[in-house]
């Protein structure tokens, strides 16, 4: 019952969108941020994610600039991940704000930031961040490459494996959120 409320509740918020990093935004084929190796120099050389600046630019503009990173990392590698955004020119390429980012110990607590940023959309890349934000978030986009599973009981939740599917389910959903 109360997640029913809570839910109808969302539709009179202002749209708001969190992005997560690591395999989100910086490519990498491993567990959580492994592509960032052990060498504090050498993670600046891993690649963005094709077509991730442009689209989070896009992002950026359609959400007037209600655009967060919110990632799960310990203290290191969130100086890795602020040094390979600043290194990458991120922020002026997307408009998201250095500001705007937000960094927990556990992939539950990005729930927290999505509560206080009163987020209505969220790209991540693992499917348990997900079953955190279900009923919270009104728009969930579960990124990359996935094994299949069965979405069910996850509201809002959609398979993105590239940037374009994002921006094709996101961009549209905006009108819903429009008074």
């Amino acid at each position: 019952m109360r997640r029913q409320r809570h839910q109808h509740q969302h539709s009179d918020r202002r749209p708001a969108i969190g992005i997560d990093i690591g395999r989100v935004i910086i490519a990498g084929d491993g567990p959580d941020t492994s592509f960032f190796g052990h060498d504090e120099d050498a993670c600046l050389a891993a690649p963005a994610v094709p077509g991730a600046f442009a689209a989070i630019a896009e992002l950026v503009a359609a959400f007037e600039r209600r655009a967060y990173l919110v990632s799960k990392c310990g203290p290191k590698i969130q100086r890795r991940s602020m040094r390979w955004l600043d290194h990458h020119d991120f922020w002026a390429t997307t408009g998201i704000a250095r500001a705007n980012v937000r960094f927990c110990l556990e992939r539950r607590d990005k729930a927290e930031h999505a509560a206080k940023l009163a987020l209505t959309h969220f790209v991540d890349d693992r499917w348990d961040v997900h079953t955190h934000l279900a009923g919270l978030v009104d728009h969930l986009y579960l990124f990359g490459p996935q094994p299949r599973r069965n979405q069910a009981g996850l509201a809002g939740l959609v398979l993105a494996p590239r940037w374009d599917d994002v921006l094709a389910h996101a961009l549209p959903s905006l009108d819903s959120h429009a008074a």
